[in-house]
């Protein structure tokens, strides 16, 4: 029987996920594994299943929420949430004052993450370096080949909350991630710091329905392919580092739906080259410093994983 403190607890946790998972590169997954409530989350998401609506729907409201874990379910959301909310406008200043330092420090985190992940296959055969490989490619070929902006429509953004909540349960990769992977990360902080209702509601409910149906998918393919699933992760955030160097050369402009002009398609270059094309300083010092600070934290994260792992 849980006392009030405990949900405090939980609450505090949730915020420390949601806080994760506005940084590309650190999985809320990640953070629920280290603070103990991973498989009660995965568990907890898996019981809203057919049983559950039954009870909903026959307004038996009291076994529904014992079913789903619903006080726990409840405090560890609320605190995600409140994390989104507050973090969302820090992190829109950074983007748009300190580029290529935030750039970096994101960059770290993704390159440090991977190795990892790595480090938890215990086995490694012709299927999982395919997997790695795959992950690689599929990640790499995204940064190159997607736009800067994908489609703001509201079925996208369905589809952008299903996916980003996906990464968020998973240990590894970070639901921020996931949508700077696909263009729509600054348009969703954007989002949230000028509360963008409509926007804000058709993320939340293809958040609400990613998670409830990948929580199985994650429970199935975990069990039967943990080691070609890790391998995929890790190869995937590989390829994907592309997509946060820093430095960056526009090739291609397009006019947005308020007609200013605003680039299309990037790619990456060297810190001279950056300097060349922009005519601005690299800032080769600060970008070294934050990523380190980036690799720093992800280290951080794991030891401190270890050390709650043997107090237990």
């Amino acid at each position: 029987m849980r006392r009030p403190k405990d949900y405090l607890l939980l609450y505090l946790k949730g915020v420390s996920m949601g806080g994760a998972d506005v940084i590309p590169g650190v999985s809320g997954g990640t953070i629920a594994f280290i603070t103990g409530i991973y498989e009660e989350l995965i568990n907890s998401l898996k019981a809203i299943d057919r049983q559950a609506m039954n009870m909903l729907f026959s307004f038996r409201l009291a076994g529904f929420w014992r079913h789903i874990n619903g006080n726990f379910l409840i405090a560890v959301m609320a605190g995600i949430l409140t994390s989104l909310l507050s973090l969302a406008r820090l992190m829109t200043y950074l983007l748009e004052n300190h580029p290529i330092a935030i750039w970096s420090f994101f960059f770290g985190l993704i390159l440090v993450s991977s190795p990892l992940i790595m480090r938890d296959i215990r086995r490694w055969n012709l299927g999982t370096v395919i997997a790695f490989l795959l992950g690689i490619a599929i990640a790499y070929a995204i940064t190159v080949l997607s736009p800067t902006e994908t489609p703001t429509h509201l079925p996208f953004i369905f589809f952008c909350g299903a996916l980003a909540i996906c990464a968020m349960i998973l240990p590894g990769i970070s639901g921020a991630f996931v949508l700077l992977l696909i263009g729509k990360y600054e348009y969703m902080i954007t989002a949230l710091i000028e509360f963008n209702l409509p926007v804000i509601l058709v993320f939340a409910v293809g958040c609400l329905l990613g998670l409830i149906g990948f929580s199985h998918v994650l429970s199935w393919i975990l069990t039967h392919y943990r080691y070609p699933a890790l391998a995929l992760l890790a190869g995937f955030m590989i390829g994907s580092l592309n997509k946060v160097w820093p430095w960056k050369e526009v090739i291609a402009y397009r006019f947005n739906h308020e007609g200013v002009q605003v680039p299309a398609f990037d790619k990456s270059v060297l810190p001279g080259r950056y300097l060349e094309v922009t005519h601005q300083d690299p800032q080769l010092f600060y970008a070294i410093l934050f990523a380190a600070a980036g690799v720093f934290l992800v280290v951080a994260i794991e030891k401190t994983a270890a050390y709650l792992r043997t107090k237990n």
